[in-house]
């Protein structure tokens, strides 16, 4: 089950709903509002890599309000 991990910055004011409309979302597993040079960390699975792909391209970075994104695919998990 692929999995990544994203780190998003948002418009000011904008995270607490986009938190919100991503904990909606069935594949996220986790979501986190954080301070630093993100403003949102999003841990996310999918059944393939396809629909990983469009997860992100299609319904995560199209949220109103988010500005960026950086993406990092799990190559390996532990524990």
């Amino acid at each position: 089950m692929p999995k990544a991990i994203i780190l998003a910055n948002s418009e000011v004011g904008t995270e607490t709903k986009i938190v919100e409309l991503l904990a909606d979302l069935k594949e996220i597993e986790e979501v986190y509002m954080v301070y630093g040079v993100y403003d949102i960390v999003i841990k996310i699975h999918a059944d393939t890599m396809e629909i990983l792909e469009t997860l992100i391209t299609q319904r995560i970075r199209r949220i109103p309000g988010i500005r960026s994104t950086l993406t990092l695919i799990v190559s390996r998990q532990t524990k």
